[in-house]
Formats: C-alpha cells, structure tokens, sequence
C-alpha cells in the first residue's frame, strides 16, 4: 500500500514538474510585452517597408500598451536587418518586417550568415500590392500582345529598367522574358529615382513599378500601363489587364508581413498574429493600405510562412535561370 502510496506520489510530482514550463510560458505570453518592442527594417526611412512598419508599430502600441519601436538598418539588399534579427534573442522584442527580398537574397547571395527559411519564425503577413509593368510612351507598344510582338521583331533592341540587380522589378522582368520567351535588356540602377528619370524621358522603355510608384504618372499619361502583376486586376486601376492573361502563371507582387527570431514562443507569435490580424479588419488601417494599391494580407503564422517559403523557392528558380548575381 506504501508503495503504491508512493508510486502515485511520484507520477503527480513528475505531471506537475512537466507541466510548469507550460504554465510558466503561458504566464509569460499573458504580461508580453513587459518593454519596448524593436521593428527592423531593413531599408532607409520613407520607404513602403518603414511606412507599413510605422504603421503596424502604432497600432501594436496602442493594443498591446507598449512601445514598437521602428529601427532602420539598410544596408546589403536588407541582409543586415535580417542578420540582427536572426541573431536575436527569441523573446518577442526583437522583429523584423520584411519584403519579398529576404526571400530573393536566400538564392542571390552565394554566402549569408544565416539561412533565411530556418532561422526566422514568421509571425504573420500585412499586405500584398500588385506592380504595374509600364512603359515609356516612346514605344508604339499599347498592350502586353504589341509589346511582345514588338520585342520579337526587334531582339535585344528594348531595355527594361530596375533599382537594381535582384531586386523585385529586376526579377519580374526577368519572369516575364522567359514565360513570353523574349530578348530585352536589363538596366540597372542606383535606386528608383534615376531609374524612373530615365523611363520618364523615353532613356528606358519598361519598368516593373510599384502601384503607388507610377499612379500619378499613368493617370497624367507620362507613363502607359499595360498590365498588373498581380493574378487579379487592382481596384485602383481596374481597366488595366493582368500580366497572366497573356502570358499564363504570370503573378509577381510585393508582399509584407512580420517575422521573429526562430524559437520564439509560440504564445508570443500567437499573440501578436491575432493583433496584427485584428489591425488589418481596421477601417482605418484597411484604408491607409488601400492607398499603398494593397489588400490585406490576413492569416495564421503557419499561412505567412508557407507564401514566404513558396515565394524563396520560386525567385530562387527565376535568380537561376537568368544567371544573376549580386552586385
């Protein structure tokens, strides 16, 4: 009887032991965040990144009663950022807002210090923004159809501008070469400012743009849209066809969304998943995001990680196939 008296004593003693991380985490979870949060970000101030940081970071501060503090590290096509934050403590103060170039640096850069899919948890997605593929009104091109045509008849002699090697509007271009099999040239620059000059004056031909990039100058008719990159059309420019209707399985965005270090409690990841969840149904919010030419972007952890996952290994093919490089 002793025995069993004891053996019984034993078992409870060993549940409850197991059960304290549990409870001790959970309890944990409830008080976060006891301090100051930090957002990376890995580009300069100004930028769509750092805007939906700051905007994502407020209203955090005002549901959660802390501070989420934006903090800009550019530098190496965002690697510092995500460097530091792959680097940090897993508890939740440390996040990162990232974009599709994460995603794209995984295949572009030959040696990172971290491995982008292993080392991050993703904690849950903000929005998605279509690009538009214009042109300079130097070319007779009005719709995708006529600029095909037209590249095919004069190989090599069209150019497509971008802000930079491995980038999104480089990679979309390079997309769209080699699912409407056509020879056009990529040119490079320091940014998008002297990129879009140089479309503006007739230098260039194409661009990959941002919605929120090239609206003004579609609407005041400096620029043509021919298509979105996204598989719908846009609301704000709903007579301009999709990429994808002439050229099919074409679909290119930017997306943003929110990642912590990997081994960040489940409980935190879920408790700030569902804010960002709640923010993104905000009248307001939803409005500011509409603006940007976005959707919101709603979803589990696990729904984010899988579009960022998706997404690396679809650029890594694009990177492979064109045979590109980082500067």
């Amino acid at each position: 009887m002793k025995l069993a008296r004891r053996t019984l004593l034993s078992l409870s003693l060993a549940a409850g032991a197991a059960g304290l991380p549990v409870i001790s985490r959970v309890a944990w979870a409830q008080t976060y965040p006891s301090r100051p949060v930090h957002i990376i970000v890995g580009f300069a101030p100004g930028g769509t990144t750092d805007l939906l940081a700051r905007l994502m970071g407020q209203w955090l501060s005002e549901r959660l009663g802390q501070q989420f503090v934006v903090e800009n590290r550019p530098g190496a096509a965002g690697n510092i950022a995500t460097e530091a934050v792959t680097r940090s403590a897993p508890d939740g103060y440390t996040l990162l807002l990232i974009d599709p170039q994460p995603a794209i640096n995984a295949t572009l850069f030959d040696k990172l210090n971290f491995d982008f899919i292993r080392d991050i948890a993703p904690v849950a997605g903000i929005t998605r923004m279509p690009a538009v593929m214009v042109v300079s009104p130097s070319i007779p091109a009005k719709t995708v159809p006529e600029f095909i045509a037209y590249a095919k008849a004069h190989p090599g002699k069209l150019n497509f501008a971008s802000p930079g090697n491995g980038s999104v509007p480089h990679l979309a271009g390079e997309l769209f070469k080699a699912l409407t099999d056509i020879d056009i040239v990529h040119v490079p620059y320091r940014g998008v400012a002297p990129a879009l000059t140089d479309l503006l004056s007739g230098q260039v031909h194409a661009y990959f743009m941002t919605t929120l990039a090239s609206i003004d100058y579609i609407r005041a008719g400096r620029l043509r849209a021919l298509a979105v990159t996204t598989s719908t059309r846009s609301d704000l420019l709903p007579d301009v066809p999709t990429v994808a209707e002439f050229a099919p399985r074409y679909e290119t965005s930017a997306w943003f969304g929110i990642v912590a270090p990997k081994n960040t409690p489940i409980e935190v990841v879920g408790k700030l998943n569902k804010e960002i969840n709640a923010g993104l149904i905000d009248p307001k919010i939803k409005g500011q995001l509409a603006e940007f030419g976005g959707t919101a972007l709603a979803g589990s952890p696990a729904d984010f990680g899988k579009l960022v996952a998706d997404e690396t290994e679809k650029w890594g093919k694009v990177i492979r196939l064109a045979g590109t490089k980082a500067n």
